[in-house]
Formats: C-alpha cells, structure tokens, sequence
C-alpha cells in the first residue's frame, strides 16, 4: 500500500515541477519527498506565474495513515502567504481582540466594535473603523460591542466579527480550515462556553479548543505552571476581572468579577457629570483613564483639559481635572479587585500561599496599566506586584502558545 502511495505521489510531483517550467525568469527548485520514512530528492526547475514570486510554499498532506510531505524551496520572496492550514489562538476580549497565530505571534490587534446599519440591515464596519464611529453615528447606524462583561451579548455579530478577524489575520489561501484556540472568562457558564464555541466554529475553524484566561496569562506572562508552585494572575480585561492560583497546570483556586477597564470608564463619566455638571463620551473617559487615571495617589500631579457637554447650559465646556480626582473616582472600582484579591489568597492552600509570598502576584490585561495599581495591591495585600512585560498580548500569546501544545501533543500520541 505504502510503495503504490510512493509511486502515485512520486508522478504527482514530477508533474507538478512540469507544469511549473514557464519560458521567463527560470531559477532552480529542490523537491523534497519523505514518503513513510523513505526519503527521496528531486530536482528540478520553477519558474515565475504571471509574475508572482514564491519563496517557500510547503504543504502538508495526510492520506489514510500515510504521510506526505512535500516542499519547494526558491530564492524569491514571498507575496502572500499560501498555507495548508494554521494554528491560531484568540483572545476575544470586550474591549478588544487579539490573534496568534503559531510560528508568527500576535498578528492583529483590534477594538471588539461593530458598527451597524440598521436600515439596510448590514454591517458597515468592524474593528477599528467601527471604534472611530462610536458616538458619532447618525440614527440609522449604530457602533456595538457584541461582547459585554467577557461573554457573546450579540451571537450572529460576534459570529461575523470573528470571521472578518480570521480572515484578516491568515488570508484566504489556506486548503483547510484552522485550529482555533479561544480564551474565555473562568467564571462563565457552560452555556456562554458553548456559545463561543459555536460562534467560533460558525466563523470557520476545524477544531475549536476553550481555556480559561488566567491559564492563558500565565503561559503569555513566561510562568511555567507545569510545576508544583503556586502562581497568582490577576488579569484585569474590558469586561472581568479573572483572579486565580495556579500550580501544575491547572486552577486551585479563582474567581472572576465584571469590573475592569469598561467600567473604570464608567466610573470616570459619572464622576465627571456629578462633580463638574459636564458630560463626555466612552472615548473622552478612555483617555482620561490613560493620561491621568491613577489606583494610587501618585508623588506628582498630573492635570488635563476635559472638553465635553455643559449639562446645565448644553453648550461646549472645558475643565482642568487632576490625577488625585481620578483616584478617588476609580476608588470604589479598584477597591472591589482588591477585595477580590484577598477573597481568593484567604481560599488558597498554606503550600501555595507562601509560594506567592515568596514569588509575588503577576497582573496582566489592559486593566492592569492602569497607574499605581501594583502599588495599590501590594499595599492592602503586603505581597510583591509587578506587571507582565507585555500585559495587553500576554493573553493571546497564552492562548495561541496552548494551540501549539496542544498540537504537538497530538503529534506526539499519533
């Protein structure tokens, strides 16, 4: 069977390196065969189609238990990339998504925002597009995030989403569909897990895989978790904030909260409107939250101008706010992560406790650049904190570092 497989796929290739001989731009090719172990070299030449230039166009081929394996490799570079299929890991943030994709990294990086036109009943725009029209629509078009507090609020726009996103990242030349590795909330329900996973399926993946977004900030912050030792992550996302230990690859102890970014956004626009009668949009607070949003006060003042809607007159208005207001704005919400913090290191095994004395607590998630939240922790907790090296990706870097051991562990049983 195996040698009638060699023969037949032996003539395939031959007619490949045939059909490839165009009469412009001849450069040479090696054809590379591993037929069931026996290994064969083919020699050959490959020319320019219609001006495209290849540089390594690998693929992949299984048939019934034989494997095929066959590459070309030239001295051009490559326009595009044609793959067989991909491994890619996502992290379908509220407040944004991230793709990785295996043996790339972190590829695309976008607003989790819809924007739709419900006239036409059509989607005008996705990700960061979309984000620039939020509050600035007319009626028949609206700026939606599909993904509220780390869960699908809208399935059939977070279905599209996804698939607008998997198609941005890979392309559209891939012969199978992906592997996809999703990262949910570790609190969420095994309902709103189905529901992402359907949602990804829907969009177009072969096999889809769900972890748990502390597992996930782990992997993505450096930790080796395969050990017996105690490791804290606090991943502070848009919609929840996921609190837990972990020790041999799994959770011991966790919880998850809906307060992160979203609502330290929230919190900033209600403390604008009852304490200068002015009234500013999500995006306005966003950056407020970014230039002099603070957990801490901070050994130096940091002021800005706030441009917004007067609420007594209605007309235009600026104020001067400081670093000090947006702290005690914040307060009640950093406040509650704090408290959170605490609930699960009083749940947490003796062992593992002094492993996280010892070993301190890793903060990762948009959330956690938040200024003067590591001082904040360590303050009410006496703990060491610091912040992973790239807390926004660490996440998706996670996700898509567990879609390659995954595959390789497959690998390995096959």
């Amino acid at each position: 069977m195996q040698n009638i497989f060699s023969v037949l796929f032996e003539k395939s290739c031959r007619g490949l390196l045939k059909h490839t001989e165009y009469q412009q731009h001849t450069f040479p090719a090696l054809l590379f065969c591993d037929i069931g172990g026996i290994r064969k070299n083919y020699s050959g030449s490959k020319k320019a189609i219609a001006g495209e230039e290849f540089y390594s166009f690998i693929i992949f081929y299984t048939l019934i238990s034989c494997r095929f394996t066959f590459k070309i490799s030239t001295g051009l570079q490559l326009k595009g990339d044609i793959m067989l299929s991909a491994d890619i890991g996502i992290d379908l943030g509220t407040a944004s998504i991230l793709v990785y994709i295996k043996g790339k990294g972190v590829v695309l990086k976008e607003p989790s925002v819809v924007a739709f036109d419900q006239e036409q009943n059509k989607i005008k725009a996705i990700g960061e597009e979309a984000r620039l029209m939020l509050g600035r629509t007319p009626e028949n078009i609206v700026a939606v995030r599909p993904l509220r507090q780390g869960v699908i609020s809208d399935y059939k726009v977070t279905e599209k989403m996804l698939k607008y996103f998997i198609d941005k990242a890979v392309g559209r030349h891939l012969f199978r569909k992906p592997r996809i590795s999703v990262c949910v909330p570790s609190g969420v329900t095994e309902v709103e897990r189905r529901a992402v996973e359907d949602a990804a399926i829907q969009a177009g993946a072969r096999e889809v895989a769900i972890i748990e977004e502390p597992i996930a900030a782990a992997i993505g912050a450096g930790i080796d978790i395969s050990k017996p030792c105690g490791n804290m992550i606090v991943d502070i996302g848009g919609g929840t904030t996921d609190i837990a230990v972990i020790s041999l690859g799994a959770t011991v102890v966790s919880t998850s909260i809906k307060i992160a970014g979203d609502d330290f956004d929230e919190s900033i626009v209600r403390y604008m409107r009852k304490k200068h009668n002015l009234l500013i949009g999500e995006r306005t607070a966003e950056e407020i939250k970014i230039q002099v949003g603070c957990a801490y006060p901070l050994p130096e003042v940091r002021t800005m101008t706030v441009k917004g809607r007067n609420l007594v007159t209605g007309l235009p208005k600026s104020v001067e706010i400081d670093s000090d207001e947006m702290e005690e704005a914040l307060r009640e919400d950093t406040g509650q992560i704090v408290e959170a913090v605490k609930s699960v290191l009083e749940r947490t095994p003796p062992e593992l406790s002094a492993d996280i004395a010892e070993r301190g607590i890793v903060l990762t998630g948009g959330g956690s650049l938040l200024t003067g939240l590591e001082e904040l922790l360590e303050a009410k907790t006496g703990i060491h904190t610091v912040t992973a090296k790239d807390p926004m990706t660490a996440v998706a870097i996670g996700t898509g570092k567990f879609v390659e051991f995954m595959a390789g562990k497959r690998d390995f049983q096959d």
